[in-house]
C-alpha cells in the first residue's frame, strides 16, 4: 500500500459516515448518535447496501396484500421517511438485492449482496466515502452471533477493507481522491439496555418484544464489554423515526416510550480504530 501523510488527508467539516444492511436498520441501531450530530450541526451519510426485498411485515396493520406485493417500494419510502427524521444529510444506496436468510431462494440470487464480487462492493463504499469525507464510520461487528444475516455479516465484510482502502491511491483510483477516515466504531448489542427495556415494559404493563426467547438467546452473548462510547435519546427523533417504520416493526412506538421511561443510552458503540482508549465522543476522545 502507498504511503499517505496523515495532515493531507483527514482535515475539513466534521462528518458521519454509518453502513447499514436493510431500510430499517439505520433507525434501530445509531438512530440516536446521528440524531445527536444533526442537531450540533455535524452531518451524516447513511449507506444501505441492499433494498429490504426479502423483509417480513411485522405490524399486523400494515399486513395487507397492497404492502406485501409491493415491499421494495414501501421500504423506500419508509427508509426516506425515517432518514429525514432522524437527520442524515444523505441516503446511499449501494445498489444490491436483498440476500434473504441461508437456504432462501433470495439467498441463491445473483445479483444480491451476500453472492456480489466483494472488491466491488468495497469499491462503492469507497466512493462514497472518498466523496463525502468523514472522520468517522460506523459500521456492525465482527461478533454477530445474535443474528447472523447474510446481509449484516457483509456489511462488516465491507466495512473494515474500505475503511482502510479510502486513503490508498493505489486501490480504485477512478472513485475519487483518497481520503483516510480517523475513526471505526461499531454498533454494539447491550444486554443491560435489553434486560432494562424489558423490566420497564413489565413496569408499565405493556407486552415486552425482549422476553424469554430474547433472555435465553442474550443470556451469555452480551457485548456489554465492548462498549466504548454511547449517546443518549433524542426524544423527537426517537419518535419520529417509531412512527415512519410501519410494516418493519410492531413494537417501535412502546419502545420509544419504555426507552424514555428508563433513562436509556440507546446508540452504544464500540471503538475499534484506532484502539479502544475508553468512553468518548466519537468525534473528539474516546
Amino acid at each position: 500500500a502507498a504511503v499517505v501523510a496523515w495532515g493531507t488527508m483527514n482535515v475539513g467539516p466534521l462528518r458521519l459516515l454509518t453502513v447499514h444492511a436493510h431500510p430499517d436498520d439505520e433507525s434501530s441501531k445509531g438512530a440516536s448518535t446521528v440524531a445527536r450530530y444533526a442537531a450540533e450541526g455535524i452531518p451524516s451519510t447513511l449507506v444501505c447496501c441492499t433494498g429490504g426485498e426479502a423483509g417480513s411485515v411485522l405490524n399486523p396493520a400494515m399486513d395487507t396484500p397492497e404492502v406485501t406485493e409491493n415491499l421494495a417500494q414501501v421500504r423506500m419510502k419508509e427508509l426516506d421517511e425515517a432518514a429525514g427524521i432522524i437527520g442524515y444529510e444523505k441516503v446511499d444506496l449501494l445498489g444490491y438485492h436483498d440476500s434473504g436468510m441461508p437456504d432462501s431462494e433470495e439467498n441463491e440470487r445473483s445479483d444480491n449482496f451476500w453472492n456480489a464480487d466483494l472488491d466491488e462492493a468495497i469499491g462503492r463504499l469507497v466512493a462514497i466515502i472518498r466523496r463525502d469525507r468523514p472522520q468517522v464510520v460506523v459500521t456492525y461487528g465482527d461478533d454477530q452471533r445474535h443474528y447472523a444475516h447474510p446481509d449484516h455479516l457483509r456489511v462488516h465484510d465491507i466495512s473494515l477493507p474500505a475503511f482502510d482502502r479510502a486513503s490508498d491511491p493505489e486501490w480504485y483510483p477512478e472513485a475519487g481522491e483518497p481520503w483516510m477516515p480517523l475513526k471505526l466504531y461499531y454498533t454494539v448489542w447491550s444486554r443491560k439496555r435489553m434486560v432494562a427495556l424489558h423490566d420497564t415494559f413489565v413496569e408499565l404493563g405493556l407486552e415486552s418484544p425482549f422476553g424469554e426467547d430474547w433472555q435465553e438467546r442474550f443470556k451469555d452473548e452480551g457485548q456489554d464489554d465492548r462498549i466504548t462510547t454511547d449517546r443518549r435519546l433524542l426524544r423527537g427523533a426517537g419518535v419520529g423515526t417509531a412512527r415512519a417504520r410501519h410494516a418493519g416493526g410492531s413494537h417501535e412506538r412502546v419502545l420509544v416510550r419504555a426507552a424514555h421511561r428508563c433513562g436509556e443510552r440507546c446508540a452504544p458503540l464500540g471503538r475499534l480504530h484506532p484502539c479502544p482508549l475508553g468512553g468518548g465522543d466519537p468525534h473528539t476522545g474516546g
